[in-house]
């Protein structure tokens, strides 16, 4: 992506860390170091070069609160959640953007509108139609290798919309429903709100029995050990059956 810009990781302002993902660690073993590629929200930070650069505007700073491409970003946020993201109401991101604190409800409505269209321009349902149609069509690119975002999107292909956040927030849409689903475990516990998140699809994808189920096994995965052997399992509370 950053070729194709003309730009190099050099032009990244996110931040390096060493990589989630257990195989690429061998990174460390080879004695070397990461770098901005690396990290998770790298992907994102090339959108925003690459949006800098089709738009003809300087990327350096890219990061900061009142650059024209932050500027950009904000707006379409208030545009697709109706909420207010100003400086009452933002911090910094670990990836160094501002970011915003948003009601769920909110949430739940720009998903709504991103899997529909309502309440868009012709342009704006438009570009979300295709934004969430390619991440359906690849899930694997959206999240990565055995992360719940992949599992649940690949249990209804083409159905699904999902996208976890920090802090225990996941949200969703269902298309073919015109629904937006916002939730967040209280504690923040990422793998609480994959339970939470897979038995309320379960509950509203009911219809369908073959997709229930397998969402229903995603609501209820094993706890192993170490060695693989199956100690337990995590499940939903009463109130999401």
């Amino acid at each position: 992506m950053l070729a194709k810009a003309g730009l190099d990781k050099t032009a990244l302002e996110c931040g390096a860390h060493w990589p989630n993902h257990e195989a690429t660690l061998a990174l460390a073993r080879a004695g070397a170091v990461p770098s901005a590629l690396h990290n998770n929200c790298s992907g994102k930070h090339a959108g925003f070069l690459c949006t800098c650069v089709h738009s003809g505007i300087a990327h350096r700073g890219y990061v900061k609160e009142g650059h024209a491409q932050q500027e950009m970003v904000r707006d379409a946020m208030q545009s697709v959640t109706g909420a207010a993201h100003n400086t009452g109401n933002s911090a910094i991101d670990g990836c160094s953007i501002p970011t915003y604190a948003v009601p769920l409800k909110s949430f739940a409505l720009g998903f709504a509108r991103m899997a529909t269209g309502r309440g868009f321009s012709p342009e704006r349902a438009k570009a979300a139609k295709r934004l969430l149609s390619a991440c359906m069509a690849e899930p694997f690119l959206v999240a990565g290798t055995g992360k719940a975002d992949v599992a649940l999107m690949q249990a209804a292909p083409g159905r699904i919309f999902v996208k976890t956040g920090a802090e225990g927030v996941y949200c969703a849409a269902l298309p073919e429903l015109g629904l937006g689903i916002a939730l967040k475990c209280d504690d923040g516990a990422g793998r609480a709100a994959e339970v939470m998140i897979a038995a309320v699809l379960a509950k509203l994808l009911r219809g369908d029995e073959a997709v229930a189920v397998r969402l229903t096994q995603l609501a209820h995965p094993a706890v192993e050990s170490r060695i693989g052997a199956k100690v337990g399992s995590l499940r939903p509370t009463a109130a999401l059956n």
